[in-house]
Parts: C-alpha cells; structure tokens; sequence
C-alpha cells in the first residue's frame, strides 16, 4: 500500500484482535482468518498492535510475525493497514518503527515513552526520530486516557509548531470547545475520538474512530460509519444505544471488578460473535470469564438489535 496522507485517514478502523490459545501463545491461524473477515467486511482499515492487540506483551520475533500477516494480506487485498509499533521503551518503538517501514503500511502508530512522562522539549525530540525513521510513512499518535503524558490541543499545537509531520492522532476527545481549539491549532490532523463517540465527533470535524465500537461487529461499526455521512439523525439515535450498552454492559467490568481496556475490547469481540476469538488474554492480566458472555449478549440484543441480529459475517 502506499503511505496515506492525513486527509485520507478517516472512517472506521478495526483494531487486530490478538488471538491467544491456552498455553499464552498466539494462534496464528486465527489471526489469519480474522484478517481475511475485516478485508470481507470492506472496514476502513485494519491496524495492529493497538491496545486490544497486546502490543506490549509480544516478543520482538512475534511482532514481526504478526506485523508480516498484517502486512501481505492487506498489501494482497489493497486493504490500509497501520502497523502499531508502540512500545513502553522508546528505543524498542524506533526498533518496531525501522522493521515495519518495509512492509509498506499505510501509516505507522506509536505512543509517547511510559515509564515517566516526557516532557515537550523530549516529545518532540522523540517525535522528530520517530518522524524521520518512518520517511514516508505517516505516523499516528496514539495518547489514550490510561497514558502517563495526556496531550492537550496546546501540546498537539506545539508539535506542529515544531515541524513535525504528524498524520493524524488516537485521542479521547472533549467537548465543543476541545474540538473547535483542535481544529483551529491543528487543522490537517486526521482526529480519531472513541468509537462510541464517534457520531458526535463526526458533527464536530473527526475523521474516525479506532474503533471499539468495531470490536463488537466490524461490519456493523462500518455500516454505521457509512449512515453518519447520509443520515446522521439516525447515526446519533444510534450512538446513544450504543453508550448505554456501554454504560450498563461493558463499563462496569472495568469500574467495579477492575478489568482492563484490553479485556473488554476483547469480551466485545465475543459478545459480537464475528470472530472465533475468546476473550483470553495473555499472562499477566485477567479476561472476562466466557461463561458471562451469553448473559451480556441478551441484554446487547435488547439495545443494540442492528449487532446482534446474525452472526453471519457481513
């Protein structure tokens, strides 16, 4: 694929599921009938090694190989892709980076260094690497809320000030005012918000979502982005079904029993029935038990007919 300016970053993409088996390792077969499913479900553009992609929990051999799936079927399929070549240690992340170029993604992510948080001047240092190793390839800032860094649109202002040539950036959002200063300090940047926000963010000028809102049913999550552009008085009456779900069926595994980002993307994913993929996650961190899945399915088909009317693959 050829590297994709930001303007034509937008829509709704599908994070890469990390299938795990029983003893931790990854099923490669899995992953790769999950990608040939998100190429037949025609979404956005499929990116890896984001958070539900247990970025920072592979060895160097397994991102490359995963990486390289990624990379041959997508390329294979004119398919974007964005490889995610995030780490916790900035010299593993410039490492990941200089491999991935060669696959020819569409645009590469990385997150800010985690282990104490950077301040601008090392941003932009950091930033300027990163830039200058990818070459054409665009990069993609991922700062979500659990980061040790948390940008504001004065932050993103700086970086642009300093010259670096950021393609777009994964963020929480804000409000009305967040939005209008976003677009005023960075106008070109391709601005993704979180799925479930993504109708709203749509009115307010963002492009897409990364979408978790996909992990429920790619397919779906991408009729839904198509709807936004056609009617989007439907598209917003949709979003608010979509929130309470969340509300009532994801957010409280992370509120009252404390499981992670990852476990619910991944618990999504089962409720949705797209993908043979279990919740299972790799060591250390606790899945979501596959024996609540047909409880919270009931409760999704209730709010949300449009993902759970078939498990077909659409």
């Amino acid at each position: 694929m050829k590297p994709l300016s930001a303007k034509e970053i937008y829509g709704n993409w599908a994070t890469l599921l990390l299938p795990v088996n029983a003893d931790n390792s990854i099923d490669y077969p899995a992953l790769e009938a999950e990608i040939d499913l998100l190429i037949f479900m025609n979404v956005n553009g499929i990116y890896s090694n984001g958070t539900a992609g247990e970025f920072y929990n592979q060895t160097e051999a397994e991102f490359d190989r995963v990486s390289g799936i990624l990379a041959d079927k997508c390329n294979a399929a004119g398919m974007p892709f964005q490889i995610g070549c995030s780490h916790m240690s900035p010299l593993l992340s410039l490492e990941r980076l200089r491999r991935a170029v060669s696959l020819k993604p569409s645009a590469i992510q990385v997150i800010l260094p985690d282990w104490f948080p950077p301040g601008m001047s090392e941003i932009i240092d950091y930033l300027e690497v990163m830039a200058a190793a990818a070459g054409p390839v665009g990069l993609v800032l991922y700062n979500p809320p659990h980061a040790k860094k948390q940008l504001c649109p004065e932050d993103f202002g700086c970086i642009l000030e300093a010259g670096i040539p950021l393609a777009g950036c994964k963020v929480a959002g804000g409000d009305k005012e967040w939005y209008r200063t976003m677009k005023e300090l960075v106008p070109g940047l391709s601005l993704f918000v979180p799925g479930h926000h993504l109708a709203t963010g749509y009115t307010l000028g963002a492009a897409g979502a990364y979408s978790n809102v996909a992990c429920l049913h790619p397919g779906i999550a991408q009729q839904w982005y198509q709807q936004m552009k056609t009617d989007i008085d439907k598209a917003l009456e949709l979003e608010k079904r979509i929130q309470q779900f969340m509300n009532e069926c994801i957010v409280p595994y992370i509120r009252e029993q404390a499981y992670s980002n990852q476990a619910v993307d991944k618990f999504m994913a089962a409720l949705g029935g797209w993908t043979p993929i279990t919740p299972r996650l790799r060591w250390p961190y606790k899945w979501i038990p596959e024996a609540e899945v047909a409880a919270a399915r009931e409760h999704g088909k209730r709010l949300l007919p449009e993902f759970f009317r078939t498990h077909a693959h659409v």
